[in-house]
């Protein structure tokens, strides 16, 4: 009998696993079955990740335990002081987040340690800060993002607010590789109610204050309020909760929010994928924008740590405003807001991906302030802001990666939609005082600092000799790196893999700074290449990165360098 088989009988015959799970075992087909139990879910730094079932390949309550049981272990490897400082625990929108964010309070209490659980859902950000603000040790967020509705998630976060690193989930890792996942794990009757709080109002209302904090002109909103009108739409997901009260404490008076995606609802009963990156995600609050004449649509994914935004352009036609391109407007406008109200604060800085756009560091460079760049993951967004408090300089400006997620503010250490949103909104008022769009506006940031276009393209390695070709791709490019890419000199190359930067015209070395990834990053005149495989995914990613005298010159940069990058590759 194959292992995948064994694994199932075990299931079936524990007294552990209820009837339910056991039904389902029982009705998966041998496919199915091979899927469910094909090992388990790989925990990272970001994790857990994967669809809803049964099976130790799948996210359920057995899964969800045994990794908390790993996360509890951790903890007290850390000491008795980190017990008592506790775990604070939320959830998103997502079918049985609820239930799989009381399993974890269950298992940590049962092993003595305190826990701190939302009453209800909360967004992403919200965990971030009630972690901070507690003093935990700790937190768990239950949530799967902008993922399909058969996914759900699982992510760990430790005292500083930012999701662990590789050291706390290597610990992880080895406590979920040497327990059972049904003896060694407490039952839910262990549970000690004792040491479990549910986190109150007092919290919400300081993380709102937090966020109204970070309004630049906090006058902006209330000066064109009555004929300042907002659509937003949560998506069906934890934004509900926050997003409306933020922007009506801001003073708008005028919102209107898509009635069909307001109620939060796991099965995203009006959109397959509740990802604000998507067009299409934007159909039913653009019907009322129309409607009520209103020139700006704001949507926040289900656990609201991402904002997309369509706004009208010219021409009156709704057009979505890319994740890169909101991060060089906030930008712009955070630093123009300070200037023209003479608040500039102190060393101000920036924070950036290497894969989001250049036209940051542009911005940063005419007005002084200081960009960083950091590998993708917010968490090393976040380690730039906890070491500049550690040394005491510095003011942290803004936050962001190109997926749409962005941060002002030092109060929490992950993206957060609700202060992106207030933000976004100021600065759409701001521009409307001024008879502008937010597509004006974007039109005005190229006028002044050139024309950039970012693109990422995405190659599926989804064979059963996927990895290895993937792998074949980076390692090609290192043995024989590119002299040119579409007929342009590489400048310098970036091997975030061995740390260094080499000058392509000095042959000078220096190094990158950064923790060791396997990323590759390519200097051209007009165009900047980027090859990352994904740790998670059989899918090898360019991201090309432009600027030209016009927007066509910078797409023609960005195709003749994709199409060089395939040719070079053989993908």
């Amino acid at each position: 009998m194959s292992n995948y088989k064994t694994e199932i009988e075990r299931w079936l015959s524990s007294p552990v696993v209820d009837e339910a799970t056991k039904a389902e075992l029982r009705a998966y087909s041998d496919e199915q079955a091979m899927v469910a139990m094909n090992g388990y879910m790989k925990f990272g730094t970001a994790g857990l990740r994967s669809k809803m079932g049964a099976g130790t390949a799948l996210m359920n309550t057995y899964t969800v335990a045994h990794a908390t049981q790993g996360l509890a272990a951790l903890i007290k490897k850390t000491g008795e002081e980190a017990m008592a400082r506790g775990v604070a625990i939320a959830y998103d929108s997502r079918n049985n987040s609820d239930v799989f964010s009381k399993r974890c309070a269950e298992v940590l209490s049962a092993n003595g340690i305190k826990c701190y659980i939302y009453p209800e859902l909360r967004p992403t950000p919200c965990l971030s800060f009630a972690l901070r603000e507690l003093g935990c040790i700790a937190g768990i967020n239950v949530t799967a993002s902008h993922n399909p509705t058969e996914y759900n998630g699982y992510k760990v976060y430790w005292e500083d607010g930012a999701q662990i690193g590789p050291e706390q989930a290597d610990v992880i890792c080895d406590a979920i590789a040497t327990v059972d996942i049904f003896e060694g794990v407490p039952a839910p009757e262990a549970a000690k109610p004792e040491l479990i709080e549910t986190i109150g109002e007092n919290i919400d209302k300081r993380y709102l204050e937090e966020v109204l904090a970070q309004r630049v002109n906090p006058q902006a909103i209330p000066a064109v309020a009555d004929n300042f009108s907002i659509v937003y739409t949560p998506l069906h997901g934890a934004g509900i909760t926050m997003v409306p009260e933020a922007l009506k404490a801001a003073g708008v008076k005028n919102l209107a929010i898509v009635k069909e995606q307001e109620v939060p609802n796991g099965d995203f009963p009006t959109l397959r994928f509740p990802n604000p990156e998507f067009p299409e995600a934007f159909d039913l609050g653009r019907a009322i924008a129309d409607d009520i004449g209103s020139e700006l649509i704001v949507a926040t994914d289900p656990d609201c740590d991402r904002v997309g935004v369509m706004a009208k352009d010219k021409t009156g036609t709704f057009k979505c405003i890319s994740g890169n391109q909101m991060g060089a407007l906030l930008l712009d406008y955070i630093i123009t807001a300070y200037k023209n109200t003479n608040t500039m604060p102190a060393e101000p800085y920036a924070v950036k991906s290497i894969v989001s756009t250049a036209l940051c560091e542009k911005i940063c460079t005419e007005n002084g302030v200081k960009m960083y760049d950091v590998l993708t993951g917010f968490k090393f967004i976040g380690e730039v802001i906890k070491n500049h408090l550690a040394e005491g300089h510095g003011t942290f400006l803004l936050g962001f990666e190109e997926s749409y997620g962005y941060l002002k503010g030092t109060y929490a250490r992950d993206k957060d939609a609700v202060v992106a949103s207030l933000l976004i909104c100021e600065m759409a008022a701001y521009y409307k005082e001024r008879g502008m769009t937010l597509c004006d506006a974007l039109d005005e940031v190229f006028e002044k600092y050139g024309y950039y276009l970012e693109k990422t393209a995405n190659f599926s390695f989804d064979t059963p000799d996927g990895a290895e070709r993937m792998a074949n791709v980076t390692k090609g490019l290192r043995e024989a790196a590119p002299a040119e890419i579409a007929g342009k000199k590489v400048l310098s190359i970036r091997d975030y893999k061995s740390g260094k930067i080499v000058n392509c015209e000095t042959g000078e070395e220096s190094e990158t700074g950064l923790p060791s990834s396997d990323i590759l990053y390519y200097t051209c005149d007009g165009c900047i290449t980027v090859v990352r495989p994904s740790g998670t995914e059989p899918k090898l990613k360019m991201y090309f990165m432009a600027n030209g005298k016009s927007m066509a010159e910078a797409e023609q940069n960005i195709a003749d360098a994709l199409a060089s990058m395939k040719e070079k590759t053989g993908i």
